[in-house]
């Protein structure tokens, strides 16, 4: 029987679903593509079965939810795909237009600002467009690839990645494989984890192919895959992640701090 794969349609999410794409790996899911968001409402819905859902909504989920071991998309500094574009002075920002994709990196725009330069401010959220939201308000929050195609936009911005990084000295977790505790068998997990396993050596490739349709050259796309993100979800991983549920709920962004649960295997 197939199962309901949510999967975000970002090119950070082809490393981790590439060898259930490319067929290397024996599984029963039929994957759905969509935004973050989307994702983490089929989850939370029960549409999919399990889904790549935003870390915040891990926190925020009303039902117990499992995670697959091991697996993430994170970073360790500068991210390359997550911006706050800005047009005044950050310690004057008061209004910031939030791309719909997002969750998390809405979470993270207000414990940088809040946390690391003392800056609280309204929201307003606003599609993908950079000149339209930079219209509409003080600062503009663009992620996934859309952030990733503006990445040498002159326009003066914060990388939320390397922001929380100096804020905490941790890694930043922006997603992981979750649903809930009886959606899917240990068959399926160790098909995620395998996904994995044969698309994360295939980055090459995989930038090669998105560049042809793209304004950056292969090599831009290589780094960004390389040497920006991370696809572990380890102690140091899982210690950055925690410390974003203290600091979400300490805004009161969350009403308490999960318990994290992996799926057997």
């Amino acid at each position: 029987m197939k199962i309901v794969l949510s999967v975000v349609s970002f090119l950070n999410t082809r490393p981790l679903i590439y060898g259930i794409e490319q067929r290397l790996v024996p599984h029963r899911f039929e994957v759905r593509y969509d935004v973050p968001s989307r994702c983490a409402e089929l989850v939370h819905s029960g549409e999919a079965a399990i889904g790549l859902i935003p870390s915040i909504e891990y926190a925020r989920s009303q039902t117990p939810l499992c995670i697959v071991p091991g697996l993430s998309i994170a970073s360790r500094g500068a991210v390359r795909s997550i911006f706050l574009f800005y047009s005044t002075p950050i310690d004057r920002i008061r209004t910031v237009a939030m791309d719909t994709n997002s969750r998390t990196s809405v979470a993270l725009t207000r414990i940088v600002l809040n946390d690391r330069y003392g800056v609280v401010f309204e929201s307003c959220a606003h599609p993908p467009d950079m000149d339209a939201m930079l219209g509409r308000a003080d600062a503009a929050l663009v992620i996934g690839d859309p952030a990733l195609e503006n990445a040498d936009r002159t326009t003066p911005h914060l990388d939320l990645g390397a922001e929380w990084t100096a804020l905490t000295g941790l890694p930043f977790v922006y997603a992981f494989w979750a649903g809930r505790p009886d959606a899917v068998a240990p068959a399926d997990v160790a098909a995620l984890r395998r996904s994995a396993e044969a698309g994360i050596p295939r980055i090459p490739e995989i930038a090669a192919e998105y560049a042809r349709t793209r304004n950056h050259p292969t090599a831009f796309y290589t780094a960004y895959l390389s040497d920006h993100l991370s696809y572990a979800l380890g102690p140091e991983e899982q210690a950055g992640l925690m410390e974003f549920y203290r600091r979400a709920l300490r805004l009161g962004l969350i009403d308490h701090i999960p318990t994290i649960s992996n799926f057997e295997e």
